[in-house]
């Protein structure tokens, strides 16, 4: 009887210590940074989870499973654009996950300095590749007839960086009729910044 009753308690106790209270988790950063470092310099965007949160969460996936990494800016268009993420250094595309909707309505504007998603004409076909606006695109916001482009977070350190890509020499190459640098500019790793505490 005593046995039976010690195991019991014993039973109950591992009971107990295997019901640990849940702790609740942190709530995502609202502005994460991001690092990108390329073979021109390194630059940080400041993405907005609050305005474009699922254009957001898909670009930190390709972030944090590396994806970026070896990748290249392939289109520079001077006075207009920067865009990369997609294609290796043989200028390969690479293989993405399913493309996300279309958030180009948050708010956002194609201003100079912003971060925002490539897209085929069809609107809501983002998946990895990216742009930064080199001046201000205003006709890539949407209107009440045609969609945008989203915009999701903006450049804050760096922006020289940008500019001396936009300043490469471009042409044909690869499977490129135009604007593709003639030296590879190379994404070499892309990572999320840790927030200071203080």
């Amino acid at each position: 009887m005593l046995k039976r009753l010690a195991i019991s308690i014993v039973l109950l106790l591992l009971a107990a210590c295997s019901q640990a209270p849940v702790r609740p988790t942190a709530a995502p950063d609202p502005y994460p940074d991001v690092a990108i470092q390329t073979n021109q310099g390194t630059l940080v965007v400041q993405l907005d989870r609050q305005r474009a949160p699922l254009t957001v969460e898909n670009f930190l996936h390709y972030v944090n499973t590396g994806f970026y990494d070896g990748t290249l800016f392939h289109r520079v268009v001077p006075g207009f654009v920067i865009q990369g993420g997609g294609y290796t250094m043989a200028y390969v595309e690479k293989k993405t996950a399913a493309p996300i909707p279309n958030e180009s309505g948050n708010g956002l504007s194609n201003l100079r300095d912003t971060i925002a998603m490539a897209r085929d004409d069809a609107p809501h076909t983002a998946t990895a590749q990216f742009y930064i606006n080199l001046v201000d695109n205003r006709k890539l916001d949407p209107r009440p007839d045609c969609w945008g482009y989203a915009v999701f977070g903006r450049v804050i350190q760096g922006m020289d960086v940008v500019d001396k890509i936009a300043a490469v020499s471009i042409g044909k190459l690869g499977p490129f009729d135009k604007d593709a640098p003639l030296t590879p500019v190379v994404i070499l790793k892309a990572w999320v910044l840790p927030k200071s505490t203080d």
